[in-house]
C-alpha cells in the first residue's frame, strides 16, 4: 500500500484506513485478552492478602480496587480515539494517547510507569512461573516421603526453562497474532483459580480448624504491631497488583474491528473481564482464607497449605506455568513494539532492522530475533537475582496502580470530555485520584520494607 494512498484515506480489504493491517479482534477476543494479563500470578497470593487485613477489610478492599478498575478503564477506552470518542484519530498505544491528549513531561512520565511496570511484571511472572514448577516437584516428593520430608529443589533451572519458551514465543511479530496463545492463557487461569478454590473448600468442608477474625492476623499472637502495619501494606500492594493491566488496555483496544465502535466494544470486554475475575479474586482470597486462616501462605498453590490429591495441585501448578508463558508475551509486546518502532524509524534503510523473512506462515526479522532474545534473558537473571514473590508483587501493584490505573486515565478523561474546573464531576475525580495515591504509597512502602527483609537473609544463585 502505498503513502498516497493511505493520505487519501483508501484502504485495501486487508489494510485500515490509516494503512495499518486490518484489525479482526472482536469483545470476546478483547475479554480473553484482558482474563489473561489480570489473573495472573496476583490471585495466587488473595488468601494470604486477605488473611492480613481480615474478613471486613479484605473483602471491601477487592471490592473497591474492581469498582476503580472498571471505572477508570471505561474513561481509558473513550480517549482511544480523540479529539471525538468515535470518529477522532486512533491511539494505537497508551504512550501515544497520553502523548497526543496531555503531552509534554506527562507523557515522558507514563512512559517510565508503564514500562518499569512491563519489565518488573516479565520479571515477576518468571518468578512464579518457576516456583509453581518447584512446586510441582516438592509436591511429588510429599507424596512418596511424607509430608515431614526435606524436597528442596532450586527455582534456576525453571527460571531457564521458562526463559527458553519465551525466547521462542518472543518471535511473535505482535499483539494481532497472540489472540490463540491468550485464549489458551485464559483457559487455564480458570483452571488454576479453579482448583485453588475447590481445594479450600474441599479443606473447608473437611473440619479444618483454621483460625480467622475480623480484623486478620492478630497483634502480639500472630504477628509484631509493626509486622502488622507492613504486612497490611504489602497486602493492599497485592491486591493492586492484581487488578493492574490498564498499561496494556490501550494495545487490547487496538485489536478490535472499528465497528461497534472500539470504545462500546471495549467497555463491554472491560465490564466482562473484571467480573470474572472479581468472581475469581473473591472466591479466591475469602476461601483461601476459611481454608488456610492466619497462617495463610504467600501463594495457596505452592506455600503447601494442600497436599493431598498431590495430582490436582500439580495440575493447578501446570496450568500457572502454561498461562504465564501467555501472560509474559502479554505484558512484554508494547516492550518490544516501543523498541522496534524506534529503530525502524532511526534505521529506515537499513535491511537488518526492517526486513522481514518468510518461513512458511511465520515471520523473522533479524533485529527482532536478536533483541527479544537479549530481554527475555535480561527477565530471567533478575528474577534470578530478586526471587521473593509477595514483596515483588505489592512492588509492581504499587507502582502501578496509581499512575497507570488512575491518575492518566482520568487526567485524559477531563481534557478529551471537556469537564469544567472545579465543577462536581471534576471535583470527584481528583477525590479519587487523591486516594488512589494514598493508597499507591502505603502499598509501596510495605513491599519495599518486605524486600528489604527478605534480602537480609538471601544469598543470590544458592
Amino acid at each position: 500500500m502505498t503513502m498516497e494512498s493511505q493520505a487519501n484515506g483508501v484502504h485495501s480489504s486487508k489494510h485500515d484506513d490509516d494503512g495499518r493491517l486490518k484489525r479482526r479482534g472482536t469483545w470476546l477476543t478483547a475479554t480473553s485478552h484482558i482474563v489473561t494479563a489480570v489473573i495472573g500470578s496476583g490471585v495466587l497470593s488473595l488468601a494470604w492478602a486477605v488473611a492480613q487485613l481480615g474478613w471486613i477489610a479484605g473483602p471491601a478492599i477487592l471490592t473497591i480496587f474492581s469498582v476503580i478498575t472498571v471505572f477508570t478503564s471505561s474513561l481509558l477506552s473513550d480517549c482511544y480515539r480523540y479529539p471525538d470518542s468515535v470518529h477522532g484519530t486512533r491511539n494505537h498505544n497508551y504512550r501515544e494517547m497520553v502523548k497526543n491528549i496531555l503531552g509534554g513531561r506527562k507523557y515522558l512520565f507514563c512512559g517510565l510507569a508503564q514500562f518499569a511496570n512491563l519489565i518488573g511484571t516479565g520479571i515477576g511472572y518468571t518468578v512464579t512461573a518457576s516456583i509453581s514448577m518447584v512446586a510441582v516437584i516438592r509436591s511429588n516428593c510429599f507424596h512418596k516421603y511424607g509430608h515431614e520430608a526435606k524436597c528442596h529443589t532450586s527455582n534456576y533451572p525453571y527460571m531457564t526453562i521458562f526463559a527458553v519458551i519465551q525466547i521462542l514465543l518472543s518471535q511473535i511479530p505482535d499483539f494481532q497474532e497472540l489472540s490463540g496463545l491468550s485464549i489458551i492463557a485464559a483457559v487455564m487461569s480458570f483452571g488454576y483459580s479453579s482448583i485453588g478454590i475447590g481445594l479450600s473448600i474441599a479443606k473447608i468442608a473437611g473440619g479444618n480448624d483454621a483460625k480467622t477474625s475480623l480484623t486478620g492476623l492478630i497483634v502480639g499472637e500472630d504477628v509484631t504491631s509493626q509486622e502488622k502495619l507492613w504486612n497490611t501494606f504489602q497486602a493492599i500492594g497485592n491486591i493492586a497488583f492484581a487488578y493492574a493491566f490498564s498499561q496494556v488496555l490501550v494495545e487490547i483496544q487496538d485489536t478490535l474491528k472499528s465497528s461497534p465502535p472500539e470504545n462500546q466494544a471495549m467497555k463491554k470486554a472491560t465490564l466482562a473481564g473484571c467480573s470474572i475475575t472479581s468472581l475469581f479474586y473473591m472466591l479466591c482470597g475469602l476461601l483461601g482464607y476459611a481454608a488456610f486462616g492466619n497462617k495463610a501462605p504467600g501463594n495457596f498453590l505452592t506455600g503447601f497449605g494442600f497436599y493431598e490429591p498431590y495430582w490436582l495441585v500439580d495440575i493447578g501448578n501446570v496450568f500457572v506455568f502454561v498461562h504465564l508463558v501467555g501472560a509474559y508475551q502479554v505484558f512484554t509486546q508494547p516492550v518490544f513494539q516501543l523498541v522496534e518502532t524506534w529503530v525502524a524509524k532511526r534505521w529506515p534503510e537499513s535491511n537488518f532492522m526492517g526486513k522481514e523473512y518468510r518461513v512458511g506462515k511465520f515471520r523473522f526479522n533479524g533485529f527482532r530475533m536478536i533483541w527479544r532474545t537479549v530481554y527475555v534473558i535480561f527477565t530471567a537473571v533478575v528474577a534470578m537475582i530478586l526471587p521473593f514473590f509477595n514483596s515483588i508483587v505489592g512492588l509492581l501493584g504499587a507502582i502501578s496502580f496509581f499512575p497507570l490505573t488512575v491518575y492518566f486515565p482520568t487526567e485524559m478523561y477531563l481534557v478529551q470530555a471537556k469537564v469544567p474546573k472545579f465543577s462536581l464531576v471534576w471535583i470527584g475525580v481528583k477525590i479519587l485520584s487523591g486516594f488512589c495515591l494514598i493508597v499507591t504509597l502505603v502499598a509501596a512502602a510495605g513491599s519495599i520494607q518486605g524486600i528489604i527483609a527478605d534480602l537480609k537473609i538471601y544469598e543470590p544463585f544458592k
